[in-house]
């Protein structure tokens, strides 16, 4: 249950990112009409009404590469010399 609050909180939150950053557009182009309801003795009837309408408008996002000639440190490692004289060791009393 915590998960899907969680979710729909994180849904709310990119839809209200969208619209403050201009990446989402959303304008309505018509309104919306509640039918006409009429009850008669053999029950309900409905007619008309109408959903409204929106039009939706959404940025694009490109994602491109190019080739790139970047230098990369090298690393060499060197044995030690089988001749060195032995570590010395700073035990001084």
């Amino acid at each position: 249950m915590r998960a899907l609050i969680f979710i729909v909180i994180i849904a709310i939150l990119v839809i209200i990112a969208g619209l403050a950053t201009g990446f989402l557009n959303i304008s309505q182009i018509r309104g919306g009409q509640a039918p006409q309801v009429a009850t008669t003795g053999n029950g309900i009837s409905a007619k008309g009404g109408q959903a409204p309408a929106f039009d939706v408008k959404t940025g694009s996002l490109k994602v491109e590469s190019k080739d790139a000639n970047v230098k990369v440190p090298t690393l060499v490692v060197e044995k030690p010399a089988q001749n060195q004289a032995a570590a010395t060791t700073n035990n001084a009393m």
